[in-house]
């Protein structure tokens, strides 16, 4: 086998399981608070589950990374089937609606710290695989990080823009709101000029320059957190 497909293809194991549990968790997350506060649509569908097979899209969390990674298009992003939320069934819409978005990003969070916190117990793995296992961790924090600042952008239907249509005032949140249905045509055309701007050599990615100062933030906060700082 060709050393350089080899080297692609023992990285690629190392982000396998990072990424189905970070997209997993977030949309389970999603669904639990939903169920929480009086929409049992997750539940009904079978979505309240942490079983992957449930909520893994075969472009999104399989074929979608794996072409980035094989491709270094130089940033990683997968995601899972949505968990269907009928948020006019909420006890109270437009709080609770925020409460249900934000638990996905909060969620990746939440994986990132104990990623984190599980480094402690990498030296007291045999030799043979505690380099691997390190390398999912750190891959855990870094992908849960992205997909937290990724998600949290202020633009519908992300759940950074169903966050801020709840929190502005009404005169900002319906304009914000109308954005919606155009939402990822927005979003593919930022993946589309960030992948076609680092592959043509420009050394430059739309997607990096929005996310990339907070995802570090956000890194540095968790190391600091977990005592895995400097």
């Amino acid at each position: 086998m060709n050393p350089h497909l080899a080297a692609q293809l023992q990285s690629a194991t190392t982000w396998i399981l990072p990424v189905i549990f970070a997209v997993t968790f977030h949309e389970a997350a999603h669904g639990l608070v939903a169920y929480h506060f009086g929409d049992d649509t997750a539940a009904r569908a079978g979505r309240l589950t942490l079983n992957p097979l449930r909520h893994v899209d075969p472009f999104g969390t399989v074929l979608l990374p794996a072409m980035l990674l094989l491709s270094g298009a130089g940033f990683l992003f997968g995601y899972a089937k949505p968990v269907p939320v009928n948020f006019g069934r909420l006890r109270h819409p437009r709080w609770d609606t925020v409460l249900v978005a934000a638990a996905g990003p909060g969620m990746n969070v939440l994986l990132a710290i104990i990623s984190a916190l599980l480094l402690y117990g990498v030296e007291w793995m045999p030799a043979n695989t505690s380099r691997w296992a390190l390398d999912n961790l750190g891959h855990s924090i870094q992908l849960n990080a992205v997909l937290c600042v990724f998600n949290m952008l202020p633009l519908p239907p992300l759940d950074g823009g169903r966050v801020a249509v709840g929190l502005l005032p009404a005169f900002l949140a319906r304009p914000l709101a109308r954005v919606e249905p155009y939402g990822m045509m927005i979003l593919m055309l930022i993946f589309f000029l960030s992948f076609a701007s680092v592959r043509s050599g420009l050394h430059f990615s739309l997607l990096g320059w929005l996310i990339g100062g907070p995802t570090a933030a956000l890194i540095d906060l968790v190391l600091r957190l977990t005592g895995q700082g400097g």
